[in-house]
């Protein structure tokens, strides 16, 4: 069953396994003890230490490892921004960063600070000049992702981080996605990563912060990571972390050619074999595995259960997939569907066999799911088409309000409007976005009753 879900978590890589074997027969000991088991657990650790910190392009002793990347984030932004409380209280941050970088700006701003979210366009990446004019004298500290887990697109982190370096404002860099394929250019701050997205076990995050960065470590103090991760280190994970990561860098050149190839191939054939369907995310500055495509009229978690029945594991960034019901923040952001989305994320020595079976499955089972719920196939013609009119989809959630609307728009003459009422949050995203598709002029939300009334002009 071809597994294409690695943005979420990669399967283990061989080289973890034997190192995970190995170190729990030899790394079981306290390594802070003097002892012959400790020394020897010591070794592990530093060794661990020495090769993480090659791959991330720091010092050994800037590099800390945490229970989990969301740990690491947490912790690094905490520290950072207590270590320049003096500087002020405001954080940047762009509009697509993952969920742990905005849980810890929720936080902040709970606790009396400010932050501020930079938009993106609809490539998902933030034009550094916008980003830099969120800096403030009062900015304590500023995070990029160095590339987006839901689109692939690659954040512009040299350049930012430069901008940031004249503000005087150290960047962190959630490198979660993209550190098993390379080091992180620029001239980064703090820098986070989890092990799971590149093959390692689960459990294990990395936390780096550069020497100069003031860092105030929150919470109760703890003896061992310099502090900055309490608790006993998790050594054999810790190990197999590592060794994974430099094992997955040696293949990363050659793999990443390949994946690419096979990416650009998902995008190419989708945009031919599937109608009314939008590749998103940036068609060329993105992470080489990784694609995600929005179908029009199509109910993402029916569409991923029929994939799974037909053998493919893949995910969504719809709202009705995440455990929240929300649609998703970074789809949002950048202004496309947030139903109907697939994101398929190669993991490496995927087949290419795989891929053209997953290319010819695909068609026929969004044909299937827009069937089954009743998407038109083509605007209705109208011998007598009516000024307007109103689409009553309360109660129903998103893509029925979308389905309707498009099922009416071609009822009503050229220049006139549909007025879609409608009570899912999802909505709000969906119907401009579909504007956006199939060239039709969002007129705005206006306030109703029950819901919101959507109006829609039509414009061919």
């Amino acid at each position: 069953m071809p597994y294409f879900d690695t943005a979420s978590a990669a399967p283990l890589h061989p080289v973890a396994r034997q190192a995970l074997l190995a170190a729990l027969d030899e790394g079981w000991a306290d390594p802070a003890r003097l002892y012959r088991e400790g020394r020897r657990a010591r070794l592990l650790l530093d060794a661990a230490r020495e090769a993480a910190a090659e791959a991330v392009g720091c010092r050994p002793d800037e590099l800390v490892f945490t229970s989990s990347g969301t740990t690491a984030v947490h912790a690094g932004i905490a520290g950072a921004l207590s270590g320049r409380r003096r500087v002020g209280r405001h954080l940047a941050l762009s509009a697509v960063e993952h969920s742990s970088v905005l849980h810890s700006a929720a936080a902040h701003e709970a606790a009396g600070g400010s932050f501020t979210e930079v938009p993106v366009e609809r490539s998902g990446s933030v034009d550094p000049a916008a980003y830099a004019g969120a800096l403030r004298a009062d900015t304590a500290l500023a995070c990029l992702q160095s590339a987006n887990h839901e689109v692939g697109t690659e954040q512009p982190v040299a350049e930012v981080a430069a901008l940031c370096a004249e503000a005087g404002v150290p960047l962190l860099v959630d490198a979660a996605q993209s550190l098993g394929w390379g080091p992180v250019a620029g001239r980064w701050s703090l820098l986070t990563a989890s092990a799971h997205k590149w093959g390692g076990p689960a459990g294990v995050g990395l936390l780096a912060v550069r020497k100069g960065v003031r860092f105030a470590p929150q919470g109760p103090a703890g003896e061992r990571e310099s502090g900055r991760a309490p608790g006993f280190e998790n050594l054999p994970a810790i190990v197999a972390a590592a060794a994974s990561l430099r094992a997955v860098r040696d293949e990363a050149a050659a793999e990443a050619v390949r994946l690419r190839a096979l990416v650009g191939r998902i995008r190419s054939v989708v945009a031919e074999r599937v109608g009314d369907v939008e590749v998103v995310g940036d068609p060329e500055r993105r992470l080489p595995h990784l694609v995600t495509f929005s179908c029009l009229y199509v109910d993402g978690e029916t569409l991923l259960h029929e994939l799974d029945r037909h053998g493919f594991s893949v995910s969504s960034g719809s709202s009705c997939t995440s455990s929240t019901l929300e649609p998703s923040h970074v789809l949002k952001a950048m202004g496309v569907l947030s139903e109907g989305n697939v994101r398929v994320s190669l993991p490496m020595g995927t087949a290419e066999a795989d891929v053209d079976r997953f290319l010819d499955v695909l068609p026929g089972v969004v044909a299937e799911v827009r069937e089954r719920l009743g998407a038109p196939v083509s605007a209705p013609p109208s011998p007598a088409p009516a000024a307007s009119l109103v689409v009553d989809a309360l109660g129903r959630r998103c893509p029925i309000p979308v389905i309707e609307l498009a099922k009416v728009i071609g009822e009503v003459p050229v220049g006139a409007t549909v007025t879609v009422l409608a009570d899912d949050e999802a909505a709000r995203l969906d119907i401009p976005a579909w504007c956006e598709m199939r060239e039709q002029e969002y007129v705005g939300e206006e306030p109703a009753d029950r819901g919101s009334a959507y109006v829609v002009r039509r414009l061919s």
